[in-house]
């Protein structure tokens, strides 16, 4: 018989090993969502860019073959759900973006940066998982439910289960499911491939390169530990389960929720109901991963803010990284890389809006330097 508190352990163990792995690397080949955008936006520079878009491809290929062979049903992650909450992924995506840009880095970034000894990122940690669970379950959730996420599209009256393209086409063109799914995977994928690979100076840089392929890889590995080795039957309801996750769905990495829920644990520890999940193994694991590399490479440092403003603008961003995290559903890795996994229109739409409201306050920030100066 099966034991739900070992199976959540294994799940949660898993969780904190891919994590440790991603936050080594990213650490390494100084991966980062926003500084990517950063790079294009303000150098022209596509080199991380193009990792990040290498790890994109390698996950929607991992999680579109897993899904395709039946080693995990993507249909029962919160990504592929019909109802389409397409204001909701606008609005949070473009407050993310701007959060982001205003705090200096991603959800994910914020992690790394701490395993690094940022005493900064350390205090964006703790109001981004405020504004996080305040989202989640507070004030801001009560703005979300009541103006937000009512704002959506039930794809169920197209006859559509899902919202992912695969299934959309599958319903426009008759082609069964299972087709269409390898096909878009191929044709996106694909395109990725070749542009990435078009570049010959990215050809020549082995560590970027294998960063990309090892972050896509990891949250293939994170779909099939949640949603595979994770899923069974509970022997109190006999119903199958899906153990050690917080939205008691198939999940992979993402880390604006699980900053909220690790706050939680922290502050309600004696609470018995509560306990280490696949997320807050994650997140704790991306800070492992950068501070073993931060000690390896001695690039260990205790940093703080610069002056007033520097810590205004921290602060701010994380309070908009929390809330716009929590209503799109994802943040730079839990849409932009995960969900985008999954070929939901959702996950697109959001990382489109997180790149909208990323551009859109680097342009606002340069006019103000401009004008200052």
């Amino acid at each position: 018989m099966i034991d739900p508190s070992h199976l959540a352990a294994t799940v949660a163990w898993g969780g904190f090993a891919l994590a440790f792995v991603l936050g080594f690397v990213a650490s390494r080949a100084n991966v980062c969502a926003m500084g990517a955008i950063s790079d294009v936006v303000n150098m022209q520079h596509w080199g991380r860019m193009r990792t990040w878009l290498l790890a994109v491809a390698v996950a929607i290929v991992g999680a579109s073959l897993l899904h395709a062979f039946g080693l995990v049903d993507l249909a029962k992650s919160i990504f592929q759900r019909p109802r389409l909450n397409w204001l909701s992924a606008l609005v949070g995506g473009v407050t993310f973006g701007a959060g982001m840009t205003l705090a200096g880095g991603c959800a994910n970034k914020t992690l790394i940066r701490i395993g690094g000894g940022s005493l900064r990122s350390l205090v964006v940690f703790a109001f981004l998982g405020i504004s996080a669970y305040m989202t989640l379950r507070g004030l801001f959730g009560q703005w979300r439910v009541t103006f937000l996420d009512p704002v959506s599209l039930d794809l169920t009256r197209f006859g559509l289960k899902g919202q992912d393209l695969p299934t959309i086409v599958a319903k426009t063109t008759s082609m069964d499911a299972r087709t269409a799914l390898l096909v878009l995977a191929a044709l996106v994928a694909g395109g990725l491939f070749v542009f990435i690979f078009g570049d010959g100076r990215f050809r020549q840089k082995p560590d970027q390169v294998a960063a990309g392929i090892l972050i896509g890889l990891i949250v293939t590995a994170g779909w099939y530990l949640t949603g595979h080795l994770g899923y069974a039957e509970n022997p109190d309801t006999l119903e199958m389960t899906f153990f050690g996750t917080n939205s008691h769905a198939a999940e992979s990495l993402s880390f604006v929720g699980p900053i909220a829920y690790t706050l939680e644990l922290l502050l309600l520890w004696s609470d018995k109901s509560l306990g280490v999940s696949f997320g807050i193994a994650t997140a704790l694991g991306s800070v492992a991963g950068a501070l073993a590399w931060a000690l390896y490479s001695k690039r260990f440092r205790i940093e703080g803010f610069a002056n007033a403003s520097d810590t205004w603008h921290h602060l701010v961003g994380a309070v908009l990284m929390g809330f716009g995290g929590v209503t799109a559903l994802g943040c730079t890795f839990g849409q932009g890389i995960t969900g985008v996994s999954t070929l939901s229109v959702g996950s697109l739409l959001t990382m489109g809006a997180i790149v909208a409201g990323a551009i859109a306050t680097m342009k606002y920030q340069y006019w103000r330097e401009m004008r200052a100066g």
